[in-house]
């Protein structure tokens, strides 16, 4: 279904889209399968992992509140792209129409956005708490991290909606087929019959704003980080400061390695669209399903936490148990 809207005698053409994904791929049913099994893992893990912060005192802390950030942006990150992925080419529904497209565009990169800042914030806190950490608790407070998230959702938000909003201006009156798994915005604005240089303009701001920005100042709290522990004088200390950042700086690695080496590979040389496809939906999808993981048998606060919530259920259910038995009687 095509819209024709009109603004000031120019006319704007907004059709619907046909997702065209995978280039005669054999078994790729196999492949939603197994992205279906990975959104099950995700759903539960991150899930798990916001239930045990919430209902745990101990773990309502600054960090925590940026670990529930985290964990709540991989989870709507995954429900944005593998549900209606899965959905689209397991049924071959490739057909999405203009307003959904630009829907799912919004919600798949605001939540990728997210998940690079809530990185970002989780350095923050580990540059402080290892190079300053008699002023740890002082600096790195709960309403501190509030506002450092909630000002990272604003912006997240704002940066995201300008990048689809310019989409709006746009008039497709060529092809409809978006060589994507998803209403990607650089696939769908060089559909254009129109000008769309600024959308170009913006793409190279959102990567360096959401990609180049965070990864080059986390990188710059590890540096900060190694000097720090190179002052520890005891190598028991020093060793045990480490190990408080192993889990952030594995989370880093899995999210930012895989989505710039797909960045650069696709600007410096050519990849097969199924290739790319399968990279891109693997690096968007497999981080949200490893977190929770990682942060669980990392940290142990949150190990501790899960044991005393287990303990906890154990003996409410015990509880209930003998309740009913001298009801009975």
């Amino acid at each position: 279904m095509t819209s024709v809207v009109s603004f000031d005698n120019s006319t704007f053409i907004r059709p619907s889209f046909y997702i065209n994904g995978f280039y005669n791929m054999p078994h790729a049913k196999y492949y939603y399968i197994f992205l279906c099994f990975v959104y099950a893992v995700t759903l539960l893990g991150n899930s798990a992992i916001m239930g045990t912060i919430y209902l745990t005192n101990s773990l309502h802390t600054a960090k925590y509140i940026a670990v529930f950030n985290l964990a709540l942006s991989d989870l709507c990150g995954s429900s944005a792209i593998i549900p209606k992925y899965t959905e689209m080419f397991l049924f071959e529904n490739q057909s999405i129409s203009y307003e959904n497209c630009l829907a799912n565009m919004f919600f798949v990169f605001l939540f990728m956005t997210m998940q690079s800042f809530n990185l970002l914030a989780l350095a923050f806190d580990r540059v402080i708490a290892i190079c300053f950490p008699l002023r740890y608790h002082a600096i790195v407070t709960k309403n501190t991290m509030t506002f450092i998230i909630g000002v990272m959702w604003v912006f997240s938000v704002t940066i995201i909606a300008i990048l689809v909003a310019l989409i709006t201006r746009l008039s497709f009156c060529r092809s409809t087929t978006v060589d994507s798994y998803f209403c990607d915005h650089g696939p769908v604005h060089r559909l254009a019959c129109n000008d769309n240089s600024p959308n170009y303009i913006m793409s190279y701001i959102c990567i360096a704003v959401v990609l180049c920005i965070p990864l080059t100042l986390i990188a710059s709290s590890y540096v900060c980080i190694g000097f720090a522990l190179l002052k520890i004088s005891h190598g028991s200390d020093r060793i045990k400061s480490l190990k408080t950042c192993t889990s952030h700086f594995i989370l880093v690695a899995i999210f930012y390695l895989p989505i710039t080496s797909t960045y650069i590979i696709a600007l410096t040389t050519y990849i097969h669209p199924n290739s790319r496809i399968i990279n891109s939906v693997l690096t968007q999808t497999i981080p949200p399903m490893l977190n929770p993981i990682i942060y669980t048998l990392k940290s142990e606060e949150v190990l501790q936490a899960i044991r005393v919530l287990y303990r906890r259920i154990k003996a409410n259910s015990a509880m209930e148990e003998s309740v009913k038995k001298i009801m009975s009687i």
